[in-house]
């Protein structure tokens, strides 16, 4: 059952060409891109609600630590704003103390104090931030370490919120 041109007859009846097959029509190619962008769109405004709803975000007013508590140059481990939110304190002289969230900016790594350096290390990727105000002295890490505002009340050394980026 073969035609004048030795084809066989499954080939006549099945319409797919193989020339065909690799050919993307304009309508396809202008869905594909139209449903692209909306969904990239979509994922946009979904971030920028996320972070709209985030801004007025309230922290709590804790306690984590009393004056004198640690030593010059030691570390107090802390939790906040959140219970799994690892913070870490550092008495920087006398009558000096800054505290940080002690997730690395860049792959969220456990940051620790380095009193030999007197900066904050990121074992994973080499990364160091500044005891002063948290900014990026080397390494992946783009941004600076979230710093824990502190205030303190009488004898107590209080958190009151979280700030992004180092004063300046």
């Amino acid at each position: 059952m073969k035609s004048g041109d030795d084809q066989p007859l499954w080939r006549e009846e099945f319409s797919v060409r193989k020339a065909d097959e690799n050919y993307v029509s304009r309508r396809q190619l202008t869905k594909f891109l139209t449903l692209t962008s909306l969904g990239m769109f979509v994922g946009n405004l979904w971030i920028l609600g996320k972070n709209w709803m985030n801004k007025d975000a309230t922290f709590p007013v804790r306690a984590i630590a009393r004056l004198g508590e640690i030593p010059v140059g030691s570390v107090k481990l802390f939790e906040y704003p959140g219970p799994k939110d690892q913070c870490l304190l550092v008495r920087t002289s006398e009558d000096s103390y800054v505290a940080y969230s002690q997730k690395c900016t860049h792959l969220s790594c456990a940051v620790y104090y380095s009193a030999k350096e007197n900066r904050l290390e990121c074992p994973c990727h080499q990364g160091y931030f500044s005891i002063r105000d948290g900014s990026v002295l080397q390494g992946p890490p783009t941004r600076p370490l979230p710093r824990v505002v502190l205030e303190r009340r009488g004898s107590e050394l209080i958190a009151v919120r979280m700030q992004d980026q180092p004063e300046g």
